[in-house]
């Protein structure tokens, strides 16, 4: 019984540690990175979406924190092949003045 403790113990350290691996893949992002870059770090994405001169890739119920319960969708938008916005939340389309903008989570 005592080893069941110990097993189940390691188990949900190992699911922890993982949501904060995770988390951490998030803050790795940065303006100007190029699309090949962002998917080196955060793996393929989930959707597409592009508006004129603008790309949107999303990642679907990601980690977004070093927290392995906080999820969230998490968008990056490219303009020239390069990321100019990332964020958690959902993009909106602005076909007023043609771009894309990610609208953050409340």
């Amino acid at each position: 019984m005592e080893h069941m403790k110990k097993l189940s113990l390691f188990g949900l350290l190992l699911v922890f540690l993982a949501g904060c691996a995770t988390g951490d893949l998030m803050s790795r992002l940065h303006p100007g990175m190029t699309k090949d870059e962002v998917t080196d770090i955060l793996g393929t994405p989930d959707a597409y979406e592009s508006q004129g001169e603008y790309e949107a890739i999303k990642f679907t119920n990601r980690f977004v924190s070093g927290w392995f319960w906080n999820r969230a969708d998490y968008n990056v938008i490219f303009r020239d092949s390069r990321v100019i916005e990332y964020g958690p939340g959902k993009v909106h389309k602005d076909f007023d003045v043609n771009i894309l903008y990610i609208i953050p989570l409340e």
